[in-house]
């Protein structure tokens, strides 16, 4: 039996990622207030009823005396075998002031004596507590509606009982990924980019892809890398963690954090393990 919790920043995405769960054959509930969470998870860890073996859940900051008791509740859903996972929806204020002044909705914490930049404020204040304990963090501050939606269909559209690797290569220029586990920097690696003829390529294409290859310090850097996540990504897996999101990071995120994601693809890939890659930058 399985229950996923969507929670996060309003304007992040939770409504999205319900609906996907839902076209994913989960049962879904939004807006779900606490004490009714409660009495759900009692019901179907007593009852196992087969018509809700995999259930999806939002909650938000409208209730926050309900929101101090949630890590206790997963905790004891846990406890009675049921696979309960949080799933924490997260974006950069700016991100999400902007959304709420296109799409002109009303935070659910602002009133007249509130702004929305205050609303927001409390807002993240609050979710503090589940953001520490959420199972899942995503950032939704780059990524489009498309995009979110393929995201939550790989991480829970498998049936794999590996750890979900995240694979993503990103540019410094525009932020490191808030969501990301272990960031690798690459700066430091001969540039494609000064190179007038490979400036137009990226990490995928066969001319960076031997340049790259040429140089002592890539293969260096990589051989450095594929120990370290080979050493403890299965010990990361062995303590329970189902998602890890590896970030490899250059100056523009085109050339060398690209050429370096597909070497991690191609030798973490395996048949039992879920892996998704994200090229940041080529995807914008």
């Amino acid at each position: 039996m399985r229950l996923i919790i969507i929670t996060g920043l309003a304007g992040s995405g939770k409504s999205i990622a319900l609906h996907t769960l839902e076209d994913l054959g989960y049962n879904c509930i939004d807006n779900l207030p606490m004490f009714l969470l409660q009495e759900f998870a009692h019901h179907i860890a007593t009852t196992r009823d087969p018509n809700f073996s995999r259930m999806a859940v939002g909650i938000d900051a409208r209730d926050p005396e309900g929101l101090t008791i949630l890590p206790t509740l997963v905790k004891e859903l846990k406890n009675k075998s049921i696979n309960c996972q949080v799933v924490f929806l997260d974006a950069s204020a700016e991100t999400l002031s902007q959304r709420f002044s296109e799409t002109r909705r009303k935070h659910p914490l602002a009133n007249f004596n509130r702004s929305l930049e205050e609303a927001m404020a409390l807002e993240r204040q609050l979710m503090q507590p589940i953001f520490c304990n959420a199972n899942l963090h995503v950032d939704t501050t780059y990524t489009n509606i498309h995009q979110l939606r393929n995201q939550i269909r790989e991480r829970f559209g498998g049936t794999n009982i590996n750890a979900s690797i995240l694979l993503t290569s990103f540019g410094y220029k525009r932020g490191i990924p808030r969501d990301a586990d272990f960031v690798f920097d690459v700066r430091c690696l001969p540039n494609p980019y000064w190179e007038t003829e490979l400036r137009q390529f990226t990490g995928q294409d066969l001319a960076v892809i031997q340049f790259l290859q040429a140089s002592s310090k890539v293969t260096a850097m990589l051989a450095d890398m594929l120990q370290f996540l080979d050493r403890w990504i299965p010990a990361f897996e062995a303590d329970g963690r189902s998602y890890l999101t590896i970030a490899i990071g250059c100056t523009g995120g085109r050339h060398r954090s690209v050429y370096i994601t597909e070497i991690l693809k191609n030798h973490l890939s395996k048949p039992d393990r879920h892996l998704i890659i994200r090229h940041r930058e080529l995807s914008t």
